[in-house]
Order: C-alpha cells, then sequence, then structure tokens
C-alpha cells in the first residue's frame, strides 16, 4: 500500500490537473485501497475533498498560512462536470450579461447543465447550485 499511495501522490503532484477522482486511479488497485490512499492524502493536506469522490490539489494560502484548495469552487464544478460527461453552458442571467442585457453581474454559485445532476460541491459554507438550460 505504501509504494501505491506514493505512486499516487507523484502522479498527482506531477499532473497539470488540479481535479481528482479515485476512479482516475483504478489501474493501479481497487476502488477500497484507493479510496484509503485518498483519505490519507486528505488528511495529510495533500487533498482537499469538495464532493462525493470529487478531490482537489491544495495549496499554502499566502494570507491565512493553512492549505486551501487550489482552484476557486466554480473551476472545480466545471471541470468535474466536464470529466463526467456534462455539459457547460451559460446560466440565463450570464447570457443576459454576455449580451449586453442587464448590467447585474451574474451569480458566481450558479452553474448552467444540460441535463439533471445531483452532485454537491462545497468548499465551507459555500456551495453550487445547478440550473437546467435547454
Amino acid at each position: 500500500m505504501v509504494w501505491m499511495k506514493k505512486n499516487i501522490k507523484n502522479a498527482i503532484a506531477n499532473s497539470r490537473e488540479i481535479v481528482f477522482m479515485p476512479k482516475d486511479f483504478f489501474y493501479l488497485s481497487d476502488r477500497d485501497q484507493v479510496g484509503r490512499v485518498f483519505r490519507q492524502l486528505t488528511e495529510e493536506s495533500f487533498l482537499y475533498k469538495v464532493g462525493y469522490g470529487v478531490y482537489v490539489k491544495t495549496r499554502i494560502s499566502k494570507y491565512i498560512g493553512k492549505t486551501i484548495p487550489s482552484a476557486d469552487l466554480r473551476e472545480i464544478a466545471e471541470i468535474t462536470m466536464r470529466k463526467l460527461g456534462v455539459d457547460v453552458v451559460p446560466t440565463a442571467s450570464e447570457q443576459e450579461y454576455i449580451n449586453r442585457e442587464t448590467t447585474q453581474v451574474p451569480n458566481r454559485f450558479v452553474l448552467g447543465v444540460n441535463k439533471r445532476v445531483s452532485r454537491r460541491f462545497q468548499i465551507g459554507k459555500a456551495s453550487i447550485k445547478y440550473e437546467k438550460v435547454k
């Protein structure tokens, strides 16, 4: 198990991606062992869990000195949705803003998707809501 943890940690550290799922590493071992390694890496603050089966690389904040996710919540949600095969599209309010029909800045915590999504992403108290767009 030590070699697997080392392999997963090296693969994540050397990757340009920021969002990881245990299923990305099932080629190394079964679900239980990979899940155990991900839990250990989360406890070590190497990864941050933002949702069911979704982990993000961390970095140290220069302001508070603690580890935080290396991307904002919306970016994490967009990357994860694309990995899961869900198209991310502008919401109605984003489209109005893009078309200059309004000056109201769209909410960053609403993500437009093309089909039903039940996943939750959360960092602290902030979470993502979904708007199904046709």
